[in-house]
């Protein structure tokens, strides 16, 4: 009998022992369990502009935390050695390059590396709310002993997904892909399902989106224009959200595309900035 995943917009309906799309969420004896959970792949002391996140807590750094998998199939991911990564029961950690870490220790090796600058912990790398308990379950630790929390997410996860994680979030950076139902399409995503996310998040917790500009794909002045309008209209932060539009570089299955022009990317954080007060430009 199949049991429906009701993680994000792909609603994957798993027969026992199936994955679903995100690589990592497996139907044993009806029950979906994320098999990510605690499998750290990446482990790094980041700026907090890395994230990036422009306006919160700048200057300071922040431990980063990646497992594997992820729900989307953009073909310019720059971490895709891990986000396309499926656990398979055939696969070993060592194998899959991952050790485990509990939430308890990604608590403690946090605090441990305060004396260095840190100010908490983010989740980043792959898509971390395909394992959205494992962040649940440390930010909570992490918040409970003083320190920040932050998520990097693509934003195509369920509102109910969202309510579990909001309280122990402090800030988001969100991708904001496009402004286009289609070009959503291309990713295996959904634009509607990101609005709404963002829109949820944004009376939550701090936000800062990104939009990362590919040629021929999402580079429209219209696009952009529409999207930055779109931004502004979110209550209560609006036009104070900050928007980082970033410049494309060839990668995986688009290694042979040029990157964008560092002219059109001027040019769109020229257009946001009619809307919105915080537009920083990335990758120039």
């Amino acid at each position: 009998m199949k049991t429906t995943c009701q993680v994000c917009m792909h609603h994957c309906a798993l027969d026992c022992g199936q994955t679903g799309i995100c690589g990592v969420r497996r139907n044993e004896s009806g029950v979906v369990i994320c098999k990510n959970y605690g499998q750290v792949t990446s482990l790094a002391l980041d700026p907090i502009e890395k994230k990036p996140l422009r306006m919160f807590y700048p200057k300071s750094r922040i431990l980063s935390v990646g497992s594997f998998g992820c729900n989307l199939k953009c073909p310019f991911c720059q971490n895709h050695e891990i986000s396309m990564q499926r656990w398979e029961v055939s696969v070993s950690r060592k194998d899959r390059g991952s050790v485990f870490m509990s939430p308890q220790e990604l608590a403690n090796k946090a605090l441990e590396c305060k004396p260095a600058g840190n100010i908490g912990v983010a989740f980043t790398y792959n898509e971390p709310l395909v394992g959205w308990e494992y962040v649940r379950d440390a930010a909570k630790l992490v918040k409970a002993s003083g320190m920040k929390t932050v998520l990097v997410t693509n934003g195509t996860a369920s509102i109910q997904v969202l309510e579990e994680i909001l309280p122990y979030i402090d800030a988001m950076n969100i991708d904001l892909k496009g402004f286009q139902y289609g070009y959503y399409r291309k990713l295996g995503g959904d634009l509607d399902t990101v609005k709404q996310f963002i829109i949820r998040a944004a009376a939550g917790c701090h936000i800062e989106l990104t939009t990362l500009i590919v040629p021929g794909e999402n580079d429209g002045q219209e696009q952009m224009e529409e999207e930055a309008k779109w931004i502004a209209s979110i209550r209560p932060q609006g036009p104070s959200i900050p928007l980082h539009i970033t410049r494309f570089f060839p990668r995986y299955h688009m290694a042979g595309r040029p990157a964008t022009e560092v002219s059109v990317v001027y040019a769109l954080a020229e257009i946001a900035g009619r809307y919105l007060e915080h537009v920083f430009v990335g990758n120039c």
